[in-house]
């Protein structure tokens, strides 16, 4: 939820570190070394593809095993640990539990906090004023923006990481996904339902 003692030291500490990377692009496209789109189609694989796998691998073990979910809501980190996944920005986590009456939405309001160890390289979007805004004032709208229609009745709650806590979204289980597997069941899940910002996708023919 609104922290208002909301610190980002966390973050801000790398920022002359991103300037110097960005330099070294500069120099390196210059100098024809590097290929600016091989860069960007390599980010975003790691952003959308490679990064969301291990979140994906949680939320399938919380489906999967009971157990898993209920140390999970204990304790996020612990969980989340166990099955190797730690590092930055991962360190201490929370998972929010989607269900038939509550819809989970998470948003850092004041920078771009974000569990890099469970989601891979944040979106751009998730970084942007108009996100970290609106997501807090019309969540609905929000959601509406990114093709989710939920119910007038079905209440949405926005939780808003900080550099000591960050949230991880565990979406409701699709109908149909009885007896599968849990690598079936990560394919099912995409980073934007982790956020909230999106549904786990419907079942269908078991991939």
């Amino acid at each position: 939820m609104h922290d208002d003692d909301h610190h980002h030291d966390h973050d801000n500490r790398y920022t002359d570190m991103h300037a110097r990377v960005k330099a070294l692009e500069t120099v390196l496209t210059e100098k024809g070394l590097i290929d600016p789109a091989a860069i960007d189609a390599i980010v975003e694989t790691y952003e959308t593809k490679v990064g969301p796998r291990n979140g994906a691998r949680v939320v399938a073990r919380a489906w999967s095993d009971p157990e898993f979910a209920e140390g999970l809501r204990r304790d996020a980190t612990t969980a989340i640990a166990s099955l190797g996944y730690t590092g930055r920005q991962g360190e201490h986590m929370r998972a929010v539990f989607n269900t038939a009456d509550t819809h989970n939405l998470v948003v850092c309001t004041l920078c771009s906090c974000y569990p890099w160890s469970v989601l891979g390289l944040p979106p751009v979007w998730y970084k942007a004023p108009a996100y970290r805004s609106r997501a807090v004032i019309d969540p609905r709208g929000v959601l509406a923006e990114f093709g989710v229609m939920l119910p007038e009745n079905k209440k949405i709650r926005v939780w808003d990481s900080t550099a000591e806590l960050r949230y991880l979204v565990i979406p409701e289980r699709p109908e149909g996904t009885e007896g599968w597997s849990e690598e079936q069941l990560a394919g099912l899940v995409s980073r934007d339902a982790m956020i909230g910002t999106g549904l786990a996708a419907v079942a269908g023919v078991a991939p």
